[in-house]
């Protein structure tokens, strides 16, 4: 069983490398932003195997100097297996668009997530396929994501996970992987049912307006 597992994260960090690159090569402008990314989940745990979920989220832009986006999300995870999970969602979005107006965009998403049986250290693979309904047209994407998790020192924060994760998205109008989402952070247990994340995150996209971000996030964790 490991070592099968460690073939095939090696075949999925081939695969994300090769993705990675050619997405990377679809940039075509220089247009970037300083944004801040804020949100905070609550998690209901209904049965063993299933939650309830909702989280509330504001992004500011513009060099972090008005609010950008607004959105709600509310779904289910289902925990058939303590490595894999099933997540439908929905997500409700307000958002400034090239020329400052806000529009609503409304998703419908599906995520899947498994983690490997590695005990050194996590390694997490997540894909999500969301629909769009927003004007002039309805479209979808598809973002396969890979992270890695690793226990800090004691010495250094107690309690405390750095992790990376590493971002496509595949568009369904420019029938290719158009961006890239690259987040270093911190994962720190504040108490037994709260824990807080921070982060550095860096987007490519030279197809969005504004598409190449550098953005500072919090995330904040609640589980009743």
């Amino acid at each position: 069983m490991k070592l099968k597992a460690k073939y095939l994260c090696l075949i999925l960090l081939t695969l994300y490398s090769a993705a990675l690159a050619h997405a990377q090569a679809a940039v075509t402008a220089d247009d970037d932003d300083f944004q801040s990314w804020n949100d905070v989940q609550l998690t209901v745990p209904m049965t063993k195997h299933f939650d309830f979920q909702t989280q509330l989220a504001l992004r500011f832009g513009n060099n972090v100097s008005r609010l950008s986006d607004g959105r709600y999300s509310i779904g289910f995870i289902a925990k058939p297996h303590r490595l894999f999970s099933i997540n439908p969602f929905y997500t409700n979005i307000e958002a400034r668009n090239s020329v400052g107006k806000f529009r609503i965009e409304h998703r419908l998403n599906l995520r899947f997530a498994y983690r490997f049986p590695i005990k050194s250290f996590g390694l997490s693979h997540r894909s999500t396929i969301e629909y769009r309904i927003r004007r002039p047209i309805n479209s979808w994407r598809f973002r396969p994501s890979l992270t890695f998790e690793k226990e800090m020192p004691k010495g250094i924060i107690s309690a405390a996970r750095f992790f990376i994760t590493d971002e496509l998205f595949y568009d369904s109008l420019l029938e290719k992987f158009s961006r890239n989402r690259l987040t270093i952070g911190i994962n720190k247990t504040l108490s037994k049912n709260t824990s807080a994340d921070i982060y550095y995150m860096r987007q490519n996209d030279g197809f969005s307006r504004p598409g190449d971000l550098n953005v500072i996030g919090t995330s904040f964790k609640v589980k009743l």
